[in-house]
């Protein structure tokens, strides 16, 4: 009787053993979590608490949102906030620049000379532009380590693809990245598609000695939503093709 209750005791232990083993070998694989790091910088002056605290909560927020749109978001990015006193009225009070691909890197300024200071331009400009940023990320456009030739025409439309995307899901549009009224926009266009390769990039997508600004911007802007209208395709989609693809799309 006592061999029959020691075998029974040896028979449930290696069946238990079995079970644990078996559960081991199908736990599920271990996927780390997106991680933001905020850091905030002081050469242009201290943010408060309070406006680190709001910028933080936009940030996670913001990039929370992006994920969900983009899947090929770096798991791990890394933001530097910086105070300037740059007049940035026309973007909100607040621009920025992916720095690096690897590691991510977004360098976000935010101007103390903004109607209402610090954490009014927070409130206008720092979703938008995370929104702009992070897409450059999620196709690999930044400053260092571009996956892109920057060329006028490439710019052109991965600018305008990051600003369209901004603008469609934070629902905030600044002038300054639209053609005016007053102006044939395909002669934008046309200008756009003769320059050559090696373009000063300053001049085309900045400030250019005629007077005009973000020439690039806002011609991106206007031939991605032509490419939206020609093949139905959303901001999403759009962003998954090549720039010649979607320089078709446009009818150029």
């Amino acid at each position: 009787m006592r061999s029959i209750v020691i075998q029974y005791i040896i028979l449930s232990l290696i069946g238990t053993f079995l079970m644990l083993l078996s559960s081991c070998n199908h736990q599920p694989p271990i996927v780390n979590k997106p991680k933001s790091i905020i850091d905030f910088k002081s050469t242009g002056g201290k943010l408060t608490d309070f406006e680190k605290g709001l910028a933080i909560k936009i940030v996670e927020e913001s990039e929370g949102d992006v994920r969900r749109l983009l899947s090929d978001l770096p798991n791990e990015i890394s933001y530097e906030i910086e105070i300037v006193d740059w007049d940035l009225d026309v973007v909100g009070g607040v621009t920025g620049r992916a720095e690096t691909n690897n590691p991510a890197l977004v360098l976000i300024q935010i101007s103390k000379k903004f109607p209402g200071g610090v954490v009014a331009a927070i409130h206008a400009g720092l979703r938008p532009t995370l929104f702009h940023e992070l897409h450059h990320l999620a196709l690999g456009w930044a400053i260092q380590d571009n996956k892109f030739t920057p060329t006028i025409q490439t710019a052109t439309i991965v600018e305008g693809l990051a600003e369209v995307f901004s603008e469609i899901h934070t629902g905030v549009k600044f002038k300054e990245n639209h053609i005016p009224d007053s102006v044939n926009a395909d002669e934008w266009v046309a200008e756009i598609m003769a320059l050559p390769k090696d373009a000063d990039y300053q001049k085309w997508m900045f400030q250019h000695p005629d007077g005009r600004t973000s020439i690039g911007y806002r011609t991106g802007n206007y031939l991605i939503k032509k490419a939206m209208a020609s093949s139905n395709k959303s901001i999403i989609e759009l962003s998954e093709l090549s720039i010649n693809e979607v320089y078709e799309l446009t009818g150029y």
